[in-house]
């Protein structure tokens, strides 16, 4: 019998220390950045470890979308397949048990993060999957072969708040002349290599991320959100690095040759 399960992992699981929760699932994965690396978006995060947090998030609602929370066959507790692995390669599993705190109205409370070998988990007959999210392998590429149709005019309509110093400040008619090279140079960069083009997961749909370098061909100002159409690509969108990561890191930790945390 399927389960319906809240889209908020904090309306399935009470968890009392969420920040030392967070420290304990970064400890036990295999090692990698989880905070912002530019200092401003860090400052601004209420969390020090906000990728980590955005990812079991995002990750846990995918998982509820799919029912794939799993109850033990006694009903005395949960769990579900954080996606994650310890350094030996070992799947991470978020692990809770019935909530009995009468103030706290949440069905199950936290007691950890714990690897597949964990005798906890002796008492589910079947462990979860991971969260799945295409079922075409080739939507995670950019087809370089297909016209991609840019709305300049909109990006910069909708997006210009996120657009740093001193092109926030730009005509529209001088920054939409500017962008467009811009634009042209990620995608000839996509042409020349394919790693460029980063997969994203967002809203039930994978979309394509490309690097728009504003000032320095070696620095990211913002990512560039194409979405494939079928005979070709459409871009009408960019975001900020930190939204583009987050999105990104839902289907695998991005190379780090332009998009970083």
């Amino acid at each position: 019998m399927s389960n319906t399960w809240p889209n908020d992992i904090h309306q399935l699981i009470f968890i009392p220390n969420v920040e030392g929760a967070f420290n304990d699932l970064a400890e036990l994965a295999e090692d990698e950045v989880w905070h912002y690396v530019n200092e401003e978006r860090q400052e601004d995060s209420e969390k020090s470890m906000p990728v980590l947090y955005n990812y079991v998030k995002y990750t846990y609602r995918r998982l509820a979308e799919e029912d794939k929370v799993v109850v033990a066959d006694n009903g005395g507790s949960i769990v579900f397949n954080t996606g994650l692995v310890t350094e030996s390669q070992e799947p991470i599993f978020c692990y809770s048990d019935q909530n009995r705190m009468q103030d706290v109205d949440v069905p199950w409370h936290f007691q950890g993060w714990i690897r597949k070998g964990d005798w906890k988990l002796n008492g589910f007959s079947t462990l979860p999957p991971m969260a799945h999210y295409y079922d075409d392998p080739a939507s995670l590429v950019l087809d370089t072969r297909k016209e991609i149709r840019v709305n300049v005019e909109h990006i910069i309509r909708d997006n210009r708040d996120r657009f740093p110093e001193p092109y926030d400040s730009m005509s529209t008619f001088q920054l939409q002349t500017f962008l467009k090279g811009t634009i042209d140079n990620a995608i000839e960069r996509a042409k020349r290599n394919y790693k460029a083009a980063v997969p994203q997961y967002h809203q039930g749909r994978i979309q394509i991320l490309l690097p728009l370098c504003l000032s320095n061909p070696n620095a990211a100002d913002l990512a560039l959100v194409v979405e494939d159409k079928g005979a070709f690509y459409r871009a009408s969108t960019c975001l900020p690095l930190d939204w583009a990561y987050n999105n990104a890191r839902q289907l695998a930790r991005p190379d780090r040759d332009w998009l970083k945390p």
